[in-house]
């Protein structure tokens, strides 16, 4: 049985698999009109969502499968009933669960005791989902660029620690800025650069937004106070002074370096308006693409089960 609860539990073959799938299915959706028919999937989120709710349901729906939305206040994981006997139940009723979560030992908990496979919508530790989507992006933009450099600038979050381990499994290069105080995980890192010594890829780490966009053919940001941390909004706002993505930042990646965001925005804060809004913008591209390789990551988990 196979899961997706890190970038990790895919080989290069199954990232490079899934990507191909991405394609033909964003090509030709209704050759796998009913691939999944019959099969019927849940979406546990104790975060509110957009992008993964959204994308998930009309993936499924269109592959002929069906959901059911379980919300935070729906079955309270941990609290109103122990993850493990959540999971044994729902293992008898459902073919899969996509988990959005807050911590991540909830999804390996889970995961532990659901007899089906289980992919990580959102953790607090990783987000593969967003990653594979952000690859498939970059290549999709950029057919002819081999290993386009990406450069990421902002929170060592769960979307860079998915970036970090994707990037050292393909081979790819990426550097990335954070401040001392928000580097990303230190295990997360380590695991990356153990990778990238036998696949040649280059990771590099930077203090400096300038050093870490040089040369760069796609700037990516995040934002810098996730769900769950507004209590420490005005302190994280302070650490992060001089890391925004603007046009003057931009100006020391190549001439047409391609501006990404995995969304929600803050506006202002992390990225400016012009660059979100400006004609390098690929944001929307990244928005869209979730469906896509979400589609190919149920394919590739569930059609032959």
């Amino acid at each position: 049985m196979k899961h997706l609860i890190s970038i990790n539990d895919l080989t290069r073959d199954e990232i490079e698999k899934i990507l191909a799938l991405a394609t033909e299915l964003k090509r030709n959706p209704a050759k796998f009109h009913s691939v999944l028919q019959g099969k019927k999937f849940g979406l546990i989120f104790e975060k509110p969502s957009t992008r993964t709710w959204i994308s998930f349901d009309v993936g499924i729906f269109s592959l002929g499968g069906g959901t059911i939305y379980l919300g935070p206040e729906d079955i309270k994981l941990g609290v109103r009933e122990e993850i493990r006997d959540v999971a044994r139940v729902l293992s008898r009723y459902l073919e899969g669960v996509i988990l959005r979560t807050f911590a991540h030992n909830t999804i390996t908990q889970f995961q532990r005791y659901f007899q089906k496979p289980v992919i990580n919508g959102l953790s607090d530790f990783e987000h593969p989902c967003q990653a594979l989507a952000d690859l498939f992006t970059l290549r999709e933009k950029m057919p002819n660029q081999g290993q386009p450099v990406l450069a990421y600038v902002g929170d060592g979050n769960n979307v860079l620690n998915s970036l970090l381990l994707l990037f050292a499994k393909i081979g790819g290069h990426l550097k990335y800025a954070t401040p001392k105080k928000h580097t990303p995980d230190k295990a997360v890192v380590a695991v990356a650069m153990e990778t990238a010594r036998r696949t040649n890829a280059v990771i590099e780490g930077f203090f400096d937004t300038r050093e870490a966009v040089k040369n760069a053919d796609a700037v990516y940001t995040d934002v810098w106070v996730s769900m769950g941390q507004e209590k420490i909004r005005k302190k994280k706002l302070k650490d992060f002074k001089g890391m925004q993505v603007n046009d003057n930042l931009v100006a020391f990646a190549n001439r047409d370096a391609l501006i990404m965001h995995c969304l929600p925005a803050h506006r202002g804060e992390e990225i400016t308006d012009q660059m979100l809004e400006s004609k390098k913008s690929i944001v929307f591209d990244q928005a869209e693409n979730r469906l896509h390789i979400q589609k190919a990551i149920l394919l590739h988990l569930f059609a032959s089960a």
